[in-house]
């Protein structure tokens, strides 16, 4: 199969490259910097990413080029254009202004890269160094106002640079830039599909696991879902899908998922492991603590099931790109963000290994390929749902008690996005925005309640109360790597206060969360 290469010089955004090329159909394997792989014949080409480093620093990341410049198709991008510059014998400084946010590009000279692409057209900056003077052989092909060489390309090579971000969002023009270079210049046939991947992925989980048994945790969720799926497709009855009960699952959660999967052919068990989880949580405040200690519990609970399965060796997790990139990245360059329960905190002694089939791809990917497996729709749409479950929406310790009113805020509130009818109201479904959503649910991405460890005054019935306030939190997104709130409608909001004031004993004040991602996050912890 055709396929980029993608450096990873540690940027944040470096998958959000790799995303927008697979939705051109283009295969792309990411890499580290100083980890290039073997360049054989199913390499069409080669994107160099940013990096919050700068190519003056001493230690400044540096990759060995010569096998790939003049040989294969090459695009720097931000850090990667400098990196060609700076090493070309080109000129990179400070720039006077660090260069972040919006900016309108001028196409200056034609070029294959932005072939179809409009003279002007808005594009993202985000960078303190900017390129000075190009290296020799290289020429100007598109300029900002502040930003003369915001792109160039070599004459007597295919190598192409842009000091802006064309795999973000605010580019508008991004995803025809990296189609152009994937497709146009690199020859790709973009033919890489949900089917394709399907195929694919089938394959290689029938190599990779051998004659050996998976033990899989099921959560209710699309991305174990899909996991599970695909998995049972490669192994048949060798996967056993495991749903634990850590005692932090939303209200009835538990009997739901468990019913939800009989009909799927997938041989699950459900696991009460409550009482454990909530003993170790006891007494722990710290948000990256009970992270860590949930992820652990986890693991020595499918390990204590294993030792009951018969040649079980493997264990599949539903791992998606927005769970490692923050909390991972090029060690020593990428910022860690929070531990995720599926990457981080897990014991050395733990007796499985690891499969994870959609590390590599995103939250609407995933939908994607759920529907090509023919998964139904409840469980493709389902918002994401944190693997520490309530415990990082109850801020602070996790006891029995608190957990049992931010359940019955939680079902208040989310049996009330299903229930409210938006159409007509030009909401766009979540998981499809070429559809327009019928409730608020399907058109949200992601929606919870938030328990808060602090008390206000209220009145009820002429009385002073003293409880706690909630907050509910409703986001719309499309990979969990940016997002914003939801504009949720006035009469719902009022409805959904006065439910859980009413209904819920220990709350007296309802707020709304109207932060983005960033500069906050999607969970509170």
């Amino acid at each position: 199969m055709d396929k980029i290469l993608i450096l990873d010089f540690g940027s944040q955004v470096t998958q959000l490259i790799g995303r927008r090329l697979r939705e051109a159909n283009v295969f792309c394997e990411i890499y580290p910097y100083n980890k290039i792989p073997a360049l054989d014949a199913s390499v069409k080409g080669v994107i160099l990413s940013g990096s919050p480093c700068s190519v003056r620093d001493a230690n400044a990341p540096k990759a060995d080029l010569s096998a790939i410049r003049g040989r294969f198709p090459l695009l720097g991008i931000c850090y990667g254009a400098q990196y060609l510059a700076h090493t070309g014998g080109g000129k990179v400084e400070a720039a006077d202004t660090r260069e972040y946010g919006r900016a309108i590009l001028s196409v200056v000279a034609p070029s294959p890269l932005f072939e179809g692409v409009p003279q002007e057209s808005q594009v993202w900056m985000s960078h303190g160094d900017s390129i000075s003077a190009l290296p020799d052989g290289a020429k100007v092909i598109a300029s900002t106002a502040d930003v003369t060489n915001a792109a160039f390309e070599f004459t007597n090579e295919p190598t192409y640079a842009v000091q802006f971000h064309p795999e973000v969002f605010h580019t508008s023009e991004g995803a025809r830039m990296l189609e152009n270079f994937a497709i146009r210049i690199c020859g790709c046939k973009g033919d890489w599909t949900p089917d394709s991947f399907i195929e694919t992925t089938v394959e290689a989980l029938r190599r990779q696991i051998g004659d050996e048994k998976v033990i899989l945790g099921l959560s209710g969720g699309v991305d174990s879902t899909v996991t599970g799926v695909l998995l049972h497709r490669a192994i048949g009855n060798r996967l056993t899908c495991i749903f634990v009960n850590n005692g932090l699952l939303r209200k009835n959660e538990f009997e739901n998922v468990l019913a939800s999967y009989k009909d799927m052919g997938l041989n699950v068990i459900g696991a009460d492991a409550s009482a454990a989880f909530l003993e170790a949580l006891r007494g722990v405040t710290e948000p990256e603590a009970k992270r860590k200690i949930i992820g652990r519990k986890f693991v020595e609970t499918f390990d204590s099931y294993a030792k009951t399965i018969e040649n079980a060796r493997w264990l599949a997790q539903g791992t998606i790109y927005p769970d490692v990139i923050e909390s991972a990245g090029i060690p020593g360059i990428a910022s860690k963000i929070k531990s995720h329960h599926n990457v981080g905190g897990l014991p050395e002694e733990m007796n499985l290994k690891i499969v994870e089939p959609l590390r590599m791809l995103f939250k609407d990917e995933v939908r994607r390929v759920g529907r090509a497996l023919g998964i139904k729709e409840e469980l493709v749409n389902r918002h994401p749902f944190p693997g520490p479950s309530l415990a990082i929406r109850l801020l602070g310790e996790v006891t029995e008690e608190k957990l049992a009113v931010l359940r019955e805020a939680d079902d208040i509130f989310i049996r009330g996005l299903r229930e409210y009818d938006c159409t007509g109201m030009g909401f766009h479904s979540a998981s499809d925005p070429r559809l327009m959503a019928s409730n608020l649910y399907d058109a949200i991405w992601q929606a919870g309640v938030i328990l808060l460890p602090v008390k206000s005054v209220g009145v009820m019935g002429d009385e002073r109360t003293y409880e706690n306030p909630v907050a509910l939190r409703a986001v719309i997104s499309t990979d969990a790597m940016t997002a914003d709130w939801f504009p949720l409608p006035y009469d719902f909001l009022r409805d959904i206060s006065n439910q859980i004031i009413r209904k819920v004993r220990g709350v007296n004040r309802v707020v709304y969360d109207i932060s983005s991602k960033p500069p906050a996050t999607i969970e509170w912890e």
